[in-house]
C-alpha cells in the first residue's frame, strides 16, 4: 500500500473514531443542529460516441491495436471534470465501427443491439443531465481509402463509399436529435453534441517518391471533401464541429526550412503512429500528443473550456 493510501486510510479511521465519540443526544446548541449536511453534486453525463479515436486504441509494443485511457475523450472528460465534480464519462465508441454498423450493429456488442441504439435509449433515460456529446464516425467507411491507397481505389472511394457513408451520418445526426428532444439555441435538442471531423493517414504516401507525392495531393483533395460534408451534416442538425482536420494542418503542403516533407505530412508523423517504425507503425491512430490535440480542438468547438 502506498503512503498516500496509508494517509488516507489513518484519516478514515480517525473520523469513523470521532463519530462513534460523538454519538448521542442531539448538540444542545442550536446553531449546530441547523448546519446542513454536505451537497453531493448531481450527476451529469459526457457521452462519448464513435469508433476506435473514441477509445483511445493505440498500438502496444507488439503492434497490436489495443484500448487504452489516453483517448481524446478521457482528456476531454479530465479538463470538464475539474470545474464538474457530478459529472460521468460514458464511452460508447467501437473500434472498426462505420456508420452503417453503427445505425445497424454487428461491430460490437451493446445491451441496445448498436451503438446508436444504445446512445438513443441514454439520451432519453437521462434527459436534461446530459452536458456534452461527441462524435467520431466515417473514418471506416471509405474502405478503398484505407491502407496505402493507389489512385484507383480513391476514384471508388470517392464514387461508392464517401456519399453512402454520408447520408448514413444524417440518419444518426436525426436520431440523436430526436433522442434529446427538448429544443435549445444552438444545441441539438438541448443537448451540446460536438461531432468531428479526420486527420489523414494516406499523406504518409508522400514520402514513397513521386507516385506517393500524387497519391497524397489527391487523397487530400477527396478529404477536403469529405469532411466538408461531414460538417454540413452536423451543422444542419445544430451540432458543432472539432476541426481536426484543420487542427492537424492536413491541407498544408508547404515545406517549412531545413525539412524533408511538407508541413501536413510531418505533423501526422508527429501524432500519429503512421510514420512509427515496426512493430508499433504504420498505424494510422493516433499518439497520446495526437489525441491531446484532437481533445483541445473539441474543447475549443464545445465552447466548455
Amino acid at each position: 500500500m502506498r503512503l498516500a493510501g496509508i494517509f488516507r486510510l489513518c484519516v478514515t479511521v480517525a473520523a469513523a473514531a470521532a463519530l462513534t465519540a460523538c454519538s448521542g443526544p442531539a448538540p444542545s446548541n442550536p446553531a449546530l443542529a441547523k448546519v446542513p449536511p454536505a451537497k453531493v453534486p448531481p450527476a451529469t453525463y459526457y457521452l462519448a460516441l464513435g469508433d476506435s479515436l473514441a477509445q483511445g486504441v493505440q498500438p502496444n509494443a507488439s503492434g497490436v491495436s489495443v484500448m487504452t485511457r489516453d483517448g481524446y475523450p478521457d482528456q476531454v472528460y479530465a479538463a470538464l471534470h475539474a470545474s464538474r465534480p457530478g459529472l460521468k464519462l460514458v464511452k460508447l465508441g467501437c473500434p472498426g465501427e462505420t456508420t452503417t454498423s453503427m445505425i445497424n450493429g454487428g461491430v460490437c456488442r451493446y445491451q441496445g443491439g448498436s451503438q446508436l441504439a444504445t446512445a438513443v435509449a441514454f439520451l432519453q433515460a437521462h434527459r436534461g443531465r446530459v452536458l456534452l456529446v461527441t462524435l467520431d464516425i466515417g473514418a471506416n467507411d471509405p474502405e478503398h481509402c484505407g491502407g496505402q491507397p493507389g489512385l484507383g481505389q480513391l476514384a471508388k472511394c470517392a464514387v461508392k463509399d464517401i456519399p453512402g457513408a454520408v447520408d448514413h451520418l444524417g440518419t444518426i445526426m436525426t436520431r440523436l436529435k430526436g433522442a434529446a428532444r427538448e429544443k435549445g439555441a444552438g444545441e441539438v435538442g438541448g443537448v451540446r453534441i460536438v461531432g468531428m471531423n479526420y486527420y489523414l493517414p494516406a499523406l504518409v504516401e508522400w514520402r514513397s517518391g513521386l507516385p506517393g507525392h500524387l497519391v497524397a495531393w489527391t487523397a487530400e483533395k477527396l478529404a477536403a471533401t469529405y469532411n466538408s460534408w461531414l460538417g454540413r451534416v452536423y451543422a444542419k442538425s445544430g451540432a458543432r464541429v472539432a476541426n481536426v482536420f484543420g487542427a492537424f494542418e492536413t491541407s498544408d503542403f508547404t515545406r517549412p526550412a531545413g525539412t524533408n516533407v511538407p508541413r501536413n505530412v510531418a505533423r501526422l508523423c508527429q501524432w500519429t503512429w503512421e510514420c512509427a517504425a515496426p512493430p508499433r507503425g504504420p498505424n494510422q491512430h493516433a499518439n497520446q500528443a495526437g489525441y491531446r490535440v484532437i481533445a483541445r480542438t473539441f474543447l475549443q468547438a464545445s465552447g466548455l473550456s
